[in-house]
């Protein structure tokens, strides 16, 4: 399965600017929906104003998560008075639709993990605290640990033991992934004007629908077919 991350960020722009991108975020989510991909908020920095969003981040999966993207992808205008400021002159607001380097989960390694046994504490008896039934086991590049001290069977604990030592990997893998995140929104502050990849229109910031119709095409033709037989 595919999977894209993609960030919302008003850059350096006003409060009008995070509420835009607050409007666009539901629209965008609408959209992911639509096309039936998953997402996962990984981020979201809330605005000064109420109801506004300076930068939000997701993750994007499915087969069609590249098509859609490039879609959304670019300077995002909105065209309307200030929510913030009534007679503010300024009537276009520009945020950022960026895409953002993937950083993958990697799989824990038997082979990275060493393993440490050690007598267990607290209940279960005489027989607990006689043998070194608890594990101890750490992940050695990146030094996290987990023990496990749960069942009198070594093997068991073992098994405890990695199951617990994986979950606080991806744990520290993600908050890895967290501060690329801000470290990427501090190169996108400058969104970009001109060419806008989408226009929103109106407080209520609802797509325009175009409705095409051939009835003015069609009645052209058919006055000119008319001329050219009068003459």
């Amino acid at each position: 399965m595919n999977q894209k991350i993609i960030q919302i960020t008003a850059g350096r722009g006003p409060a009008e600017c995070c509420w835009v991108v607050a409007q666009v975020l539901k629209c965008f989510l609408e959209d992911v929906q639509k096309v039936g991909l998953t997402y996962t908020i990984l981020q979201r920095i809330k605005g000064i104003e109420n109801g506004t969003v300076q930068s939000v981040t997701i993750k994007l999966e499915g087969n069609e998560v590249t098509s859609f993207a490039s879609s959304w992808l670019g300077t995002v205008q909105w065209i309307g008075t200030s929510t913030f400021r009534k007679y503010h002159k300024r009537k276009n607001w520009f945020i950022g639709i960026y895409e953002l380097d993937l950083i993958p989960i990697k799989k824990i390694a038997e082979k990275d993990i060493v393993f440490q046994t050690m007598r267990s504490s607290g209940p279960g008896g005489q027989h607990v605290n006689k043998v070194n039934s608890a594990v101890r086991a750490t992940h050695k590049p990146t030094g996290t640990i987990a023990v496990a001290m749960d069942s009198r069977s070594q093997h068991q604990n073992k098994k405890i033991a990695i199951e617990r030592l994986k979950t606080k990997v991806v744990a520290v893998q993600l908050e890895q992934l967290k501060k690329s995140l801000s470290d990427e929104w501090e190169n996108h502050l400058n969104v970009l004007r001109g060419n806008p990849i989408r226009v929103f229109k109106g407080t209520d910031f609802k797509k325009k629908k175009e409705v095409k119709t051939f009835k003015n095409k069609r009645n052209q033709l058919k006055n000119d077919l008319r001329n050219q037989l009068k003459n």
